[in-house]
């Protein structure tokens, strides 16, 4: 008996098929990362192309990419930066007192924390105004 004798006894047909089908299913991984790779690649921002390439090197590349790749998807870059922007529209609606730093909204006449007059008051209707306006945008009265 010789040595493929030997293999064509251990290596049956019903193995064969087991092995061929172990093969076709890292295969179909392989696959499945190379496309997530570049997919994933391309949602984020970076170049889908260069990460690609990179996926090539069988599961290597996928793990390298997924250690590498960048933290957020654009989308969700873009929602941050207009929660963002809104935040800082709300906070526009405050201000800082001069004297203390203390934040006060744009209607406070004084400081709640330090008592320095912020604004002045409209004489007619009670509105805050800033101290350089002429007339009171609410009821038409002059300021002075």
């Amino acid at each position: 008996m010789d040595l493929s004798d030997v293999i064509n006894s251990i290596i049956t047909p019903e193995m064969r098929m087991f092995l061929m089908s172990i093969v076709v299913v890292i295969f179909a991984l392989y696959l499945i990362s190379l496309i997530w790779v570049i997919r994933d690649a391309y949602l984020r921002g970076a170049n889908p192309i260069v990460w690609g390439l990179i996926g090539l090197i069988p599961f290597m590349g996928a793990f390298t990419y997924s250690m590498l790749r960048p933290p957020m998807l654009l989308s969700d870059k873009d929602e941050q930066d207009l929660d963002f922007t809104l935040k800082q529209r709300q906070l526009m609606q405050y201000g800082e007192c001069a004297h203390c730093g203390y934040p006060v909204e744009r209607e406070y006449l004084m400081c709640p924390q330090c008592g320095t007059q912020l604004r002045n008051e409209c004489k007619s209707c009670g509105h805050a105004l800033n101290p350089e306006w002429k007339v009171c945008p609410y009821c038409c009265t002059p300021t002075s």
